[in-house]
């Protein structure tokens, strides 16, 4: 078995961030060991994008079933959240090494304008949750004609 020396992200400090994106990633170094995790379970990474219509948010979540996601929204607020049972047949293995988290995990997003949340759709493919939060009318940008 070979085993690669881990490299700690402190040496790593890119040209192209901030301080600020910098000095807050390396204070959260020491808790985080790398990846985002809480006490109590798992953080999965996630990205917010837009578009004139639509926000679109997408979990990582490899290793889960559709039916172990909750998705709900209240209050301009989506909140993910679910578990990944740890494997069962390792238990009884000595680990030489684990970098798999498992354990409950919820992530939550506001979103800076109103969402038609009756329109809210989620589909799961491939380990992730993608999430479209269509805009109310209203936070839509409009063209005004000049008189």
């Amino acid at each position: 078995m070979n085993l690669i020396r881990y490299q700690s992200p402190v040496a790593s400090l890119s040209p192209c961030s901030s301080v600020a994106d910098e000095v807050n990633r390396l204070l959260a170094f020491p808790f985080l060991a790398g990846r985002p995790q809480r006490a109590n379970g798992w953080t999965p990474a996630l990205d917010v994008h837009e578009d004139e219509a639509n926000y679109f948010v997408r979990l990582e979540l490899p290793g889960l079933k559709k039916d172990q996601i909750q998705v709900a929204f209240h209050d301009d607020t989506l909140t993910v959240s679910g578990e990944r049972a740890s494997d069962a047949d390792l238990s009884e293995k000595t680990a030489l090494r684990r970098e798999r988290f498992h354990g409950k995990f919820e992530r939550s997003v506001s979103l800076p304008v109103p969402v038609n949340a009756a329109s809210v759709t989620a589909a799961f493919e491939d380990g992730v949750l993608t999430v479209t939060l269509p805009k109310s009318e209203e936070a839509k940008p409009r063209q005004i004609a000049v008189a």
